[in-house]
């Protein structure tokens, strides 16, 4: 450690390593503190005897004093137009390729831009113009599936694998067979995948291993990936915690380094020294300075905030929110979340259930029973969907986490109540709308949410909200569970739409993988679709939607839904 005395609004700073003649004469300065950073802190009232220290000690003198008189430039530089074409399967929005026109011109950086704005494409966008492959992708695990079916049907012909068992350790040959360009892991993967070892001194530690960054032995094919990309970055804002750490040393060496999140700073600005160290903005002679000077500039007071802003916005950060671009927005963004349940076996019992009966209700020939198997085939269907919606909370909990987390509102729809009352618990700040709630009780709680900023969710029944409320506090609707049709989907989006308001509003709907969701949704998607020629009363379009999704399960081969 550099002997160092650093100067701050408050005091003095006092660094250096194990010394005990050191020691003895710091202990004898006025006012002195030991701090939990390991220096000491001595106030302004001892400058004299902290310059007498020193210099007989030859201690690097480093102060705000110097650095805040020099000469600064407050401008920050306007965002340019994309000034390239970039092959993609749609079109990008106008901010959107200010953004990536902003990463290409600052190829280690942080894309802040709020929930709904299209993170994920800017970033995908800038890796196929950089070609810069392979990238890797370090996401929750509730967005893997969303990240590929970004990269392989909605934006690019790229091909993109989840690290799993069935690569662990063959996907460098993917790579270089032309067989994927993008490549996708959880945080709580990473150790498994690219940790060869870590120092045998610290072997045994459980938990958050209180391992340093120099005692992990990374595998040699990271070296690799020319891109990183890090979705959902505040995750890493602790550099104590064991992902922040390894994503510290994956970023280390490659050419493009990208950090997706919508708050940066979650608490404090202590929070973007993980983010700048990953994007090695942290360092001796950064615009950033080293952590301690990082630290003493911009994290004891709020003198400098406006420096350090101008500083982000200049070198590595952007951040656009609705209201910047909203003439440039769709009223309405659905997004679909692909989750992994945790209810797999009984789903796969459940639906081989379903499957031999279909097989029945398909071969019955009487017209009247088959109209009473119907039924039957109904509640089967209920079972399935009951089974994916308490399979796929976790990771509807993660998903929402974050979004609150950044300070947005969400609205959450369901059918079934123990899945409420579960959310509930999740969430224990929330509040509900349910069939059994009095009228005054569904007053309070929309005007908890509608007014309380600290009233970020709303539970709701999809037959009890689903018409008549306002709820426009929210910027995204999500759907737990889903209706029987197109006209149900809608009416629940349009509890944060109101015509004539000038918003956008996602709706994401939570589908759990390789289940009756996605199959239920793609009916519905394609009664939507098809909205102005269905007529008829509720239970005709339920009858019709039932129909399409019998023919829709009848028809898959055998098995293929039990995976």
């Amino acid at each position: 450690m550099m002997n160092q005395v650093i100067r701050t609004p408050l005091g003095y700073n006092i660094l250096f390593g194990y010394n005990p003649r050191l020691l003895q004469q710091v202990k004898m300065l006025p006012g002195r503190s030991y701090t939990p950073s390991g220096g000491w802190f001595v106030p302004l009232s001892s400058k004299e005897a902290v310059e007498r220290f020193a210099l007989r000690n030859g201690f690097h003198m480093d102060g705000l004093d110097r650095w805040e008189e020099e000469p600064f430039d407050y401008r920050v530089e306007p965002m340019r137009p994309l000034d390239r074409k970039i092959e993609l399967k749609q079109d990008l929005f106008p901010f959107q390729e200010e953004g990536v026109q902003y990463i290409l011109d600052h190829p280690r950086c942080i894309v802040g831009d709020k929930p709904g704005l299209g993170k994920t494409a800017q970033a995908i966008a800038a890796v196929v113009s950089t070609g810069a492959f392979p990238c890797l992708v370090v996401c929750p695990s509730t967005l893997k599936y969303n990240w590929k079916t970004e990269i392989e049907e909605k934006w690019t012909d790229c091909k993109a694998e989840i690290l799993d068992t069935r690569i662990e350790r063959t996907w460098p040959f993917l790579y270089q067979c032309g067989m994927a360009q993008f490549f996708i892991v959880n945080y709580e993967s990473l150790k498994r995948y690219f940790v060869a070892g870590i120092s045998p001194s610290k072997k045994g530690l459980r938990g958050n291993e209180k391992f340093k960054l120099k005692d992990v032995r990374f595998r040699k094919e990271i070296q690799l990936f020319r891109t990183l990309i890090v979705d959902e970055a505040h995750r890493c804002k602790d550099t104590a915690t064991q992902q922040a750490k390894l994503v510290r040393g994956l970023s280390i060496g490659k050419e493009n380094v990208y950090l997706l999140t919508g708050t940066p700073v979650v608490n404090k600005p202590d929070d973007l020294v993980s983010l700048l160290g990953i994007l090695d903005m942290i360092r001796n002679g950064s615009s950033f300075g080293n952590i301690s000077q990082f630290k003493s500039r911009f994290c004891q007071t709020d003198r400098n905030w406006e420096r350090l802003q101008t500083l982000l916005r200049n070198h590595c950060y952007y951040s656009r929110e609705k209201k910047d671009v909203l003439k440039q927005l769709p009223d309405k963004v659905r997004t679909v979340v692909k989750c992994d349940i945790t209810t797999r076996t009984e789903y796969r019992a459940a639906m081989a259930d379903l499957e031999g009966y279909l097989v029945r209700y398909r071969h019955a020939t009487d017209e009247q029973v088959q109209r009473s198997m119907r039924g039957e085939v109904m509640v089967r269907i209920g079972v399935l969907k009951n089974i994916a919606a308490r399979g796929k909370l976790a990771a509807v909990q993660e998903h929402v986490s974050d979004i609150i987390d950044s300070g947005e509102k969400i609205i959450l729809f369901v059918n079934l109540k123990e899945v409420a009352l579960a959310l509930k618990t999740v969430f224990p700040g929330s509040v509900t709308i349910l069939g059994e709630d009095t009228i005054e009780d569904r007053e309070e709680a929309v005007r908890r949410f509608q007014e309380d900023p600290d009233t970020r969710v709303i539970i709701c029944s999809i037959k009890a909200a689903g018409v008549g409320l306002t709820l426009t506090a929210a910027h995204t609707v999500g759907f737990v569970e889903l209706p029987w049709h197109g006209a149900d989907c809608e009416q629940c989006e349009d509890r944060a739409h109101r015509i004539g308001q000038k918003d956008s509003v996602e709706c994401v709907y939570y589908l759990g993988k390789d289940t009756i969701d996605e199959w239920i949704y793609e009916v519905i998607r394609e009664k939507m679709d098809m909205a102005g020629k269905i007529t008829g009363g509720h239970a005709e379009v339920r009858t019709s939607v039932l129909d399409s999704l019998v023919e829709l399960l009848a028809g898959r081969k055998e098995g293929a839904c039990t995976s």
